[in-house]
């Protein structure tokens, strides 16, 4: 059977965000996309290896994709919105040339721009992005249906190399916080955690 909007089990997004935090290890960097998907990343435990987009919507991405190239050796994690994967899906595109092993891309599906009103996006009528990301190249790319099923891609994604993008239908609740610290200074403290020197 086809997922539809009417039959997809949706999850909670705070609710996995924290289940990934329990998986990872200090040195994991985690992006986390403008609105609830970074503010639900803070609530489930602010690091120094977090990363919060307070105001670029769609950039979490090729962020990521930026620092998995520059640090092979890491493991980065993005946590972004449907809606800003659909800002820029071109950088699916880039992923799956570049195919960086240590990155893995979870997108929150809840098929709807939540912050500014709950207007439909395209996942909500036609558009599956987990189909979209292998044809972009990324072939380890999935929609898991329970929170069982999104532990295990979790974990698979952190045990195999390859770049992985897990499309997560979620619900529509709100972030339970939001960052607290000035941008500046979270800026320098995942600097610090990537092991830049700062002047």
């Amino acid at each position: 059977m086809a997922l539809t909007s009417a039959n997809i089990q949706r999850m909670s997004r705070a609710d996995l965000t924290s289940r990934v935090l329990g998986m990872v290890d200090d040195d994991t960097a985690i992006i986390g996309g403008i609105g609830n998907a970074g503010f639900d990343l803070f609530s489930a435990g602010d690091r120094p290896g977090n990363f919060y987009m307070l105001g670029s919507m769609g950039m979490a991405v090729p962020i990521g994709l930026g620092l998995a190239l520059a640090q092979p050796e890491r493991t980065v994690i993005v946590m972004e919105g449907e809606g800003s994967v659909l800002m820029t899906l071109g950088t699916l595109a880039t992923v799956g040339r570049e195919a960086p092993p240590n990155l893995t891309i979870i997108v929150w599906d809840n098929a709807q721009w939540q912050l500014t009103g709950g207007q439909t996006t395209a996942t909500g009528v036609a558009t599956d992005l987990s189909v979209v990301a292998q044809g972009c190249g990324i072939a380890n790319s999935n929609a898991p249906t329970n929170e069982t099923e999104f532990e295990q891609a979790v974990r698979y994604a952190l045990d195999a190399p390859s770049p992985h993008a897990i499309v997560a239908h979620i619900d529509a609740e709100p972030a339970s916080g939001r960052p607290h610290d000035d941008p500046i200074v979270t800026k320098y403290q995942f600097m610090q955690a990537m092991g830049q020197q700062l002047e």
